[in-house]
């Protein structure tokens, strides 16, 4: 069953906009190029800190697979991922697991 991932950050002081701009423009072309269904990204509209976005797998497996070819790669160890620390707060990520329901647009 498809299910979608909602992953909330909250920025460090003054670094939505370089963040959002490493995610247009880095991050999220990197992931959609091994695979990832990118649904959306949302900067908070009253919270200047927060930053949502949204990604969709088939299953578990495709899930794994996918974390994997992004997560495990030299080019999010080495280039892609060290700055992203320097922009958030990973203390503060908050990531649910959402299934959409049988009246949903979104499937």
């Amino acid at each position: 069953m498809a299910f979608f991932e909602l992953r909330e950050y909250r920025m460090r002081e003054g670094q939505r906009d370089t963040f959002i701009k490493y995610m247009d423009e880095v991050v999220i072309p990197f992931q959609v190029s091994k695979g990832m269904i990118i649904v959306g990204s949302f900067p908070g509209e009253t919270e200047e800190d927060l930053w949502i976005w949204v990604r969709r797998f088939e299953s578990e497996e495709e899930r794994e697979r996918l974390y994997a070819a992004v997560y495990e790669s030299d080019e999010w160890k080495t280039r892609i991922g060290p700055p992203i620390g320097e922009m958030i707060d990973r203390s503060k990520i908050f990531v649910r697991r959402i299934v959409p329901s049988p009246r949903s647009i979104i499937r």
